[in-house]
């Protein structure tokens, strides 16, 4: 009973020491699309992925409700690192719902504005902060009313600085000039307590953890497997320290303290039978100040684990050569490494000639009907002397350019259409991403890799009705110097039993370093003597390895590779069933160079409507 009554105290008592207006929230998932368009657009780093932040102790005086909650210690501020924007999942700082809504894009513009390096560099907050929001009103002179809105709602939910002690009354005006004149406060009055978060500002003391994980330390971490809540992306603040000793201890004359101090330590690769209890330390965690973050060589289950499931030679897809060297880009030194990532190209050791399954026979059907019907599909040809009608458009460009000249002769008289025969001079290759993620499960009946096989029967049937050239490869890696390449059909091979063999044996692989993959598919491609060459990338998640190759480094990689394709003429696109997708994919292909599939299931059904589309667009049919 008295349990009870105290679950029910302290949720009445935290409700009503609670600040901020519910009824008014605006959460981040709410405005995510338009504010990373909003925040790309200023100028922000398009690389940056918007997501939400984690609260972060301040040294505020907390009023009389909150020290009796015990809340009120702890809040959300803006920041940005090299990898993501951190905003807060949810604001609801005014009564106003657009005015909380407006205060996400105002900190997205102040993350977002190109501000001079000496900005960056210095160390006192509060000027930080009014230099920043000089150089974004002046850059963005149109935000000027939503600031200035922004600052007398603000202002007016502020301590009044008449009832506070002269040194808190004194700190307060400098905030409230400062946020009203920006630039005219430069240094903080001292006072006992920090002042009050200012929220229309960027964190003071952002909360970095750089330096606690290297390339080595980070081998454990299972890269494919994202996580898409918000409360589950939030950055942790942690420092290093030493591994506590392990010795064994005598229960009952363990002191108190020196039982709670070695019950926080615990390791973070434990064995699948703990994981019911990740809630739990997520809200640990949620609680903690400051995370204590110790190295511990020892190997882990998880590693062992790893390890032990690698196929042994004789099991192994069968190595078609020792391998090939490709560079991959390091952005932090700004250029391309030479020899990094050595690609292994594969064929199925297990594969058994087969036709295709019957669940896909008719489907198969109705694509290789459409399908056989491009290459005799007629196509109007612009731009001829003579033709079957007449261009209206090149019929009025001419006479304009008669008119304003003067001359009967001006401008070019091929002002009819031709019908001819499409030629489809096309080359495609699709590669298809192989890693450990798609194990997953789409449904209660199928897996990610079961759709991307169908989807692959189906890709396969459709170009070999069309007679265009095709090839279809698979990719997956573990880390630089091994990167699988399996082959499953090549150019110069017929589409037959022994290619839907090799699809039927397709199989969730290790990791995804998708930059070597689509280098080495470029090469490939390449050689290909077809006018159009159309490189399609089939994938469920980001680029990621077991070493350095995840988050910035990952993406900048292979946007490079990206860019690489397009400057040898080949036209990358990428088909994703990734729900983040819209967080990078944006930035690597372009808002045009993508799409995502919501249902995955839809995928087998979508992938050869898409290759008839973007074909159809790229041969002007």
């Amino acid at each position: 009973m008295e349990e009870q009554v105290g679950q029910i105290w302290d949720r009445l008592i935290t409700r009503v020491a609670k600040q901020g207006y519910a009824k008014a929230a605006v959460t981040l998932d709410q405005v995510k699309g338009p504010l990373g368009v909003f925040f790309r657009a200023l100028g922000g780093d398009s690389a940056l992925r918007v997501t939400a932040t984690t609260a972060t102790l301040h040294k505020a005086r907390r009023n009389w409700l909150q020290r009796v909650a015990g809340s009120g210690r702890k809040v959300e501020l803006a920041w940005q690192d090299e990898t993501c924007l951190y905003l807060p999942a949810q604001l609801d700082v005014f009564p106003d719902r657009q005015l909380n809504r407006d205060l996400y894009f105002w900190l997205a513009a102040m993350a977002g504005a190109r501000v001079p390096a000496e900005v960056h560099q210095s160390r006192n907050w509060i000027v930080d902060n009014q230099q920043r929001t000089l150089h974004t009103l002046r850059q963005f002179q149109g935000l000027h009313p939503r600031y200035l809105s922004l600052v007398q709602a603000y202002i007016a939910l502020r301590p009044e600085p008449e009832r506070l002690k002269p040194e808190a009354a004194a700190m307060e005006q400098a905030i409230q000039q400062a946020l009203i004149q920006p630039g005219s406060v430069t240094a903080l009055p001292e006072a006992r307590f920090a002042p009050d978060p200012v929220a229309l500002w960027l964190h003071p003391d952002p909360p970095r953890s750089a330096g606690l994980l290297n390339s080595d330390d980070a081998q454990d971490r299972n890269a494919s497997k994202g996580q898409t809540r918000q409360t589950q992306q939030r950055r942790r603040q942690a420092e290093r320290v030493e591994k506590p000793e392990e010795q064994g201890f005598t229960m009952g004359v363990r002191h108190e303290a020196d039982l709670f101090s070695f019950a926080e330590f615990s390791k973070m690769d434990r064995a699948t039978d703990e994981e019911d209890n990740l809630d739990q330390a997520e809200n640990i965690a949620n609680d903690i100040d400051k995370m204590s973050v110790a190295q511990d060589n020892t190997t882990v289950a998880s590693r062992i684990k790893f390890d032990l499931d690698l196929p042994s030679e004789q099991e192994d897809d069968i190595p078609l050569s020792e391998g090939v060297l490709y560079p991959e880009w390091d952005f932090k030194k700004d250029q391309l490494l030479p020899n990094q990532c050595r690609i292994i190209p594969m064929m199925s050791r297990n594969a058994v000639d087969c036709e295709l399954p019957d669940h896909l026979q008719k489907p198969a059907r109705r694509l290789r009907r459409q399908f056989e019907s491009l290459s005799a599909r007629p196509q109007w040809i612009r731009g001829q002397y003579e033709g079957d009608k007449l261009d209206l458009d090149a019929y009025l460009d001419y006479r304009g350019a008669i008119a304003s000249s003067g001359s009967a002769h001006a401008g070019d008289p091929r002002l009819y259409y031709q019908k001819r025969p499409l030629i489809r001079d096309m080359a495609c290759l699709l590669l298809a991403d192989l890693s450990l993620s798609t194990d997953a499960w789409v449904n209660d009946t199928s897996q990610v890799i079961d759709v991307i096989r169908d989807s692959v029967h189906l890709f396969a049937e459709s170009l070999h009705a069309s007679g265009d050239q095709f090839a279809i490869h698979g990719f997956s890696s573990r880390r630089r110097e091994h990167v699988r390449f399996n082959c499953i059909k090549d150019f110069n091979e017929n589409y037959d039993a022994r290619v839907r063999g090799r699809i039927a044996d397709i199989s969730p692989g290790f990791y995804t370093r998708m930059g070597a993959a689509i280098r080495h598919a470029t090469d490939l491609l390449g050689k290909q003597p077809a006018q159009k060459k159309l490189l399609l990338l089939l994938t469920d998640g980001k680029p990621n390895d077991l070493d350095r190759y995840e988050g910035r480094y990952g993406v900048e990689d292979t946007r490079k590779a990206i860019l690489e394709a397009r400057n040898q003429g080949l036209i990358p696109f990428c088909i994703t069933i990734d729900e983040e997708a819209n967080q990078y994919l944006p930035y690597l292909f372009g808002h045009q160079g993508y799409t995502f599939i919501r249902q995955a299931e839809q995928l087998p059904k979508r992938l050869p409507q898409l290759y008839m589309t973007l074909t159809g667009k790229l041969l002007g049919g």
